[in-house]
């Protein structure tokens, strides 16, 4: 499956309950353990195959519909090969975007920093 939004993730947003510019999102670094359902995974207690949460993501850009913000460091990622992401909304913990295809994927944690570059495209992180 390709990069997509999560069910969840377009309802939070058509319905005001999440803001890109102020609200907290986080990601959850995923094994290839973990089967994706757009439709009925709709919060972080659906997910399995945790690899490593981040922190933040920090300095959210929005604009024309595109989600964008600063390259995001995990510190400390140990486990097994992270071959996807998701970002998720911190303190709702409803699922937003889930990541497959990107230059950063997949790859091998050996308990250092890893860095996720977003994509400098035209959608950026996601395009609602």
């Amino acid at each position: 499956m390709a990069n997509a939004l999560y069910d969840s993730g377009r309802d939070g947003f058509l319905k005001g309950e999440f803001n890109w510019s102020s609200d907290t999102f986080k990601v959850i670094l995923l094994s290839s353990g973990y089967s994706v359902n757009l439709s009925s995974h709709t919060t972080t207690a659906n997910i399995g195959s945790t690899v490593a949460i981040s922190n933040a993501i920090s300095t959210l850009v929005p604009g024309s519909g595109v989600a964008d913000a600063t390259d995001l460091t995990i510190s400390g990622v140990a486990g097994t090969t992270v071959t996807q992401f998701v970002i998720f909304h911190d303190s709702s913990k409803k699922l937003i975007a889930y990541i497959n295809d990107s230059s950063n994927l997949p790859f091998t944690p050996s308990g250092g920093n890893v860095t996720l570059q977003w994509d400098n495209g035209a959608n950026k992180i996601f395009k609602l």
